[in-house]
């Protein structure tokens, strides 16, 4: 394993590892108030000190790494499971009316980033982590859709493929049997990537009052309470900050690796 492979699968580890032992321990409640202690430094006590509120930020850190997690899986789970069989149809249906309606529907869902599906959607139902996710999963249907058709429009040119239609399998068939395993590694890499994307975008949402409500922690939001308290806490916003650097680093190194690892054209070179 490439030592920036290791070092991303460590960082993305980690912050796994954070959420789930969220589910089942945190040092402190994440909802209990100790004004008195509000602000403290790291220590012993609070080995992230407390916020304004002197809430344990270790104890936020982790839930909040579960709600971002879970934000950014499912938008990359609704994202892929429309985006690639639209790219498939538009690959299988290649020069046809259906392909060029797939992609200019893509090249709308494009103009709008996931901020603006995100204000859109919070203006007719409200703020909430399911919309969020609504907004951020519309956003990747065009990417995985896009990826996926660049990946097998090549294939369909391919004398395996031809010899396939020959023999009366259909469009669809040969698209599930023989395209999708081809570019599955493609898909794999390109999952790595929007995963770390929609954990960024659910930090940006939350930062601005659009991901996760209160009581739920999140690190977009604490960034943003903690943004009037730089100078008098810094702790504060440097934490949630650095949480949302490295994870999102470890990602995009594993990313990184898992294409250099899953390329064949990568390999030859080396």
């Amino acid at each position: 394993m490439r030592p920036g492979m290791f070092l991303g699968t460590l960082l993305a580890g980690l912050a796994v590892l954070a959420a789930a032992i969220s589910f089942l321990w945190t040092p402190y409640d994440v909802t209990q108030m100790a004004i008195a202690d509000k602000l403290m430094p790291p220590g012993a006590g609070h080995w992230l000190g407390t916020d304004h509120f002197g809430r344990d930020i270790l104890s936020m850190i982790m839930v909040g790494a579960r709600v971002s997690i879970a934000v950014a899986l499912v938008a990359v789970g609704i994202g892929m499971g429309l985006g690639v069989p639209l790219g498939l149809i538009a690959a299988a249906r290649r020069g046809s009316w259906l392909e060029e309606a797939i992609m200019r529907g893509n090249d709308l869902i494009f103009a709008f980033p996931s901020l603006v599906i995100a204000i859109l959607i919070t203006a007719i139902f409200g703020p909430s982590a399911i919309n969020a996710i609504i907004a951020i999963g519309i956003f990747n249907i065009p990417v995985f859709a896009r990826v996926t058709r660049g990946g097998a429009l090549p294939l369909w040119t391919l004398d395996y493929i031809r010899a396939a239609e020959v023999s009366g399998k259909g469009a669809a068939l040969i698209s599930v049997q023989h395209i999708l395993p081809n570019i599955a590694n493609l898909l794999m890499v390109q999952g790595t990537i929007q995963f770390s994307l929609g954990i960024l975008a659910e930090a940006g949402l939350s930062y601005v009052g659009l991901g996760a409500q209160p009581p739920t922690p999140s690190w977009g939001r604490m960034l943003a309470e903690a943004q009037t308290m730089v100078t008098l806490a810094p702790h504060v916003a440097i934490i949630p900050g650095l949480c949302i650097l490295l994870t999102v680093l470890g990602l995009n190194l594993l990313g990184d690796g898992l294409r250099d690892a899953l390329d064949p054209r990568l390999k030859v070179m080396r």
